[in-house]
């Protein structure tokens, strides 16, 4: 079963095991001096939650093309990813890119694998639901030949 959220609405007070950290600038070295700078912050503060300084960044900032994102587990683990960014070298906890121009898909995964076969099923039980995702995979064999 789902964890129950308290009635307040108040997070359960469980930390997740990795925050996400974005980062985003207009140029590749916009972004390293972002990360330079969140750099400074962490070193001024490092009794800082990475939940809190993750939401603030997902939540506050511009999304400019040139992105980052940090994989954090701890404080430790954010100064080493960030100082890599800031110095243009890969991190094992560092993902770096542009974004791309084109269209776009969401995939809302989830629902499905609590039970083996239950897309099988609803596939051969349901019409509508056998079209959908026969239009959808179609679609993806179309954007990306031979990779599904």
């Amino acid at each position: 079963p789902a964890p129950v959220e308290p009635a307040d609405g108040a997070p359960s007070g469980s930390e997740p095991g990795v925050v996400p950290l974005p980062l985003s600038g207009k140029s590749p070295e916009a972004l390293r001096d972002q990360a330079e700078r969140l750099l400074l912050t962490l070193s001024e503060g490092p009794g800082s939650r990475p939940l809190d300084l993750g939401y603030s960044l997902a939540t506050t900032r511009s999304a400019f093309d040139h992105r980052a994102v940090v994989l954090a587990t701890d404080h430790a683990d954010a100064v080493r990813a960030l100082t890599a960014i800031a110095a243009g070298a890969p991190d094992a906890a560092a993902v770096v890119g542009r974004t791309r121009t084109g269209r776009h898909a969401i995939l809302f995964s989830g629902q499905g694998s609590q039970r083996l076969g239950m897309g099988r099923g609803l596939y051969g039980r349901f019409p509508v639901f056998a079209g959908a995702l026969d239009e959808v995979v179609d679609g993806l064999d179309a954007e990306l030949p031979g990779q599904v």
